[in-house]
């Protein structure tokens, strides 16, 4: 097994955090239906994997951003929730607070790795 094969079965776990904070975040959505606390969810959540795994911080927007519309998607099919217009634009507008997370969490990785080492 070479180091990209070890590298990329490390990720399932963090992969897996992402949607579980994603589910986590649709839900709390369509429980409390408020923008802004869904927001700083994503962005929390983006910022805490951007930490975590600094390379390609778009894939944490992408998998948290994407599991907020589906839970809503979920909500209404399972348990008949019908979410307003505004609610479903607000959940697709939760990918802008998670880019400027999950960037944010990188950017904060890579300048403290570089004061580690005395850059």
């Amino acid at each position: 097994m070479n180091l990209s094969e070890e590298a990329g079965a490390g990720d399932l776990w963090f992969y897996l955090l992402a949607a579980l904070c994603g589910i986590g975040t649709g839900w709390a959505d369509v429980a409390i239906d408020d923008l802004l606390f869904t927001a700083l969810l994503v962005l929390a959540a983006c910022m805490l994997l951007g930490l975590l795994r600094p390379r390609w911080p778009w894939r944490w927007v992408v998998m948290v951003g994407a599991c907020v519309p589906l839970t809503e998607l979920a909500a209404y099919a399972i348990l008949a929730v019908k979410p307003t217009r505004a609610q479903v634009y607000g959940s697709v507008l939760a990918f802008l607070p998670g880019i400027a997370g999950a960037y944010g969490g990188s950017t904060m990785r890579t300048l403290i790795e570089n004061l580690r080492q005395g850059k």
